[in-house]
């Protein structure tokens, strides 16, 4: 497995590899890599000839006073985890490789970057649209792999190629859980052995939400109290929001048509969890 450090070493890797018809498939993380990450590189080896996987911890998607310093970091056991499932290279740049100081442009997704995360991270998805533009003119992938635990994220990124015409096709993929239904997150790391325990609220309220819904419940309201009833009976829980918004757009509703994404973000100590469903009637 290769290590590219430098923009000028992956595109001239990039290059060498397209110039043979090989496809390239494009993990974007932020390393200390989960089971979460590791299939989303297993399905793109399965689709592509050749898979490139980011590490970059970006700071422009992390507000002032949000988690970027303490963001966990391990390039050796992030490199040892994907060469075990196949990955072909690892593109690892520092900061200055990809913000140099007179670095002065950005990249915006209006509308469905505006609610939920977007909301309570302002320039949150600036800085997330940025980057994953920078790596997709650098690494220029045939394909590019995201999980919907970041449901909000893989949405602002579609919105992004198909406004911007980029040549790239976008494959999003199911949330990974613990056996307790805990979505896995490298922010997991962070809970102590007490939070992790409350954590699993988030799944219960979910689940929660699911059978009401199975049940013939329709009004959003109702959903939205249900779910922060549940949570709240967890007392190390604070909720940063619950949401049920229509899809793709993330408009509000008030009623239950078709598919809805019911998305939360809930505080344990320090620890900020994302996590969401789809709803579907």
């Amino acid at each position: 497995m290769r290590l590219c450090k430098t923009v000028e070493e992956m595109r001239s890797y990039v290059n060498a590899v397209r110039a043979e018809g090989k496809t390239v498939g494009l993990v974007p993380t932020m390393g200390y890599l989960h089971q979460g990450h590791l299939s989303l590189m297993q399905e793109a080896k399965r689709r592509c000839d050749v898979v490139v996987v980011s590490i970059f911890v970006n700071p422009t998607q992390f507000g002032p006073k949000e988690d970027y310093q303490a963001y966990p970091r391990d390039l050796q056991r992030d490199a040892g985890l994907a060469a075990e499932v196949g990955v072909d290279v690892i593109f690892a740049p520092e900061v200055a490789e990809m913000y140099p100081p007179d670095f002065n442009t950005f990249v915006e997704v209006a509308e469905v970057s505006e609610p939920l995360c977007g909301a309570s991270r302002p320039g949150h998805f600036r800085g997330v649209a940025t980057i994953v533009t920078k790596l997709f003119n650098i690494v220029r992938p045939h394909m590019a792999f995201f999980g919907r635990k970041d449901f909000q994220q893989v949405l602002v990124i579609k919105r992004l190629v198909e406004d911007l015409n980029l040549d790239v096709n976008i494959v999003d993929l199911p949330i990974v859980r613990e056996e307790d239904g805990l979505a896995l997150s490298s922010r997991n790391v962070y809970l102590t052995a007490e939070e992790r325990r409350a954590a699993r609220v988030l799944f219960r309220s979910l689940s929660l939400a699911r059978r009401r819904v199975a049940a013939g419940e329709r009004n959003t309201a109702g959903l939205k109290e249900l779910v922060e009833q549940e949570i709240r009976s967890e007392p190390l829980a604070v909720i940063d929001y619950v949401e049920i918004l229509s899809l793709p757009r993330l408009k509000p509703l008030d009623t239950l048509q078709d598919k809805a994404l019911l998305a939360l973000a809930v505080r344990f100590g320090k620890t900020r969890l994302i996590d969401n469903t789809v709803l579907e009637v």
